[in-house]
């Protein structure tokens, strides 16, 4: 890792933060980070969909302020941005989850403390007070994940969110070309060695009994069709979390904000709708706000400022994305997020210069 900028808000562009962040990462390292599934078509394509749809300005509306705060699962966050929850951080930062904790305490937001995290959950949730959510890789036995679910609602976390889109690992090529092995990285929480077995066998009926033996709210990351979205309305679940896990596990799925739209009519208010995959400015922050999304969670982009300056990269980042939100939302007409409808965005022509 070369030498990081010693005040990161000398960083004014979200670009600025992405172009420092591969120059200051072995190539190894940007490119676990980076890269997606076979032929990367839906790491583009996450991306390139957010020009599929474009803006409705409304002119003269009287704005007196711009408000970007609103709450998510009923814990009030300062904008609709959180941070995903990011496996092998350490490669990053040796303070890894524990820097992006405590960035989004700052910030007033929410971070997922994912089950492949170097840091263990007591040392990031006893270390700051601050609203954090638990992201379940289910990888052991169910002896194994009621003991992790008992040890994370005692800490105090405020939801459990079983991720469901990793049946099997994605063939991420440029790993394997580079011949990188992230799986020696020191682990907060102990994983059984049948880790991958249990993941393909999962089913609904796990979901059912999840349900049942936590008191916490309950979020399924992984949705990616109307029939499973509502399957997970039927099992009682608080919020819908779709996700293509940022192109990195099936190539040729469908870009999520192409798919939000049609999954938050099938919810039908029944639950939250969060969404990730290619936000990469505030401008697609606020097309999935105008599609009914609740909020949405970066994952790279977060990594991008922790790569650049840890804990302050971070806080920037998030910063910077609330910046381009406000600009945005005073330039559609909307002076808060409950003003935020799908008139506000059409299907765009796509304009080849």
């Amino acid at each position: 890792m070369k030498k990081r900028k010693e005040n990161a808000k000398e960083f004014v562009t979200l670009g600025e933060i992405y172009h420092e962040a591969k120059r200051n990462l072995r190539k190894e390292v940007w490119d676990y980070f980076a890269g997606g599934a076979d032929s990367e078509t839906t790491l583009r394509r996450n991306q390139e969909a957010m020009a599929h749809f474009e803006f409705r300005p409304r002119v003269l509306r009287g704005l007196r302020d711009i408000d970007i705060s609103t709450t998510f699962l009923g814990l009030p966050i300062s904008l609709p941005i959180m941070i995903a929850p990011i496996a092998s951080l350490y490669l990053i930062d040796k303070q890894g989850d524990l820097a992006m904790a405590k960035a989004a305490a700052r910030v007033k937001t929410i971070h997922w403390l994912t089950t492949r995290t170097a840091q263990t959950p007591e040392s990031v949730a006893k270390s700051l007070n601050t609203s954090l959510i638990f992201q379940l890789f289910w990888r052991g036995d169910n002896k194994w994940c009621r003991n992790l679910v008992r040890r994370i609602e005692d800490l105090g976390f405020k939801a459990l969110a079983i991720t469901v889109d990793t049946p099997m690992y994605g063939r991420r090529e440029r790993d394997l070309e580079n011949r990188f092995n992230h799986r020696t990285i020191p682990r907060g929480i102990d994983v059984p060695m049948n880790r991958a077995i249990r993941e393909l066998t999962l089913a609904w009926k796990d979901v059912a009994w999840l349900r049942r033996i936590t008191r916490l709210p309950l979020i399924i990351k992984g949705i990616q069709c109307q029939e499973d979205a509502r399957l997970a309305i039927e099992h009682g679940v608080d919020c819908v979390y779709v996700s293509n896990h940022g192109g990195r596990q099936l190539d040729y799925a469908a870009p999520t904000i192409e798919i939000l739209a049609e999954i938050v009519d099938t919810v039908g208010g029944k639950a939250e709708v969060i969404v990730d995959g290619g936000f990469q400015r505030g401008t697609d922050v606020l097309k999935a706000l105008a599609f009914g999304a609740k909020a949405i969670c970066i994952g790279k982009a977060a990594a991008w400022g922790l790569a650049v300056g840890g804990e302050e990269g971070v806080v920037r980042t998030l910063e910077l994305f609330g910046i381009e939100l406000k600009t945005a939302m005073a330039n559609v007409g909307v002076g808060k997020i409950a003003d935020i409808t799908p008139k506000l965005v059409r299907k765009a022509c796509i304009y080849r210069l």
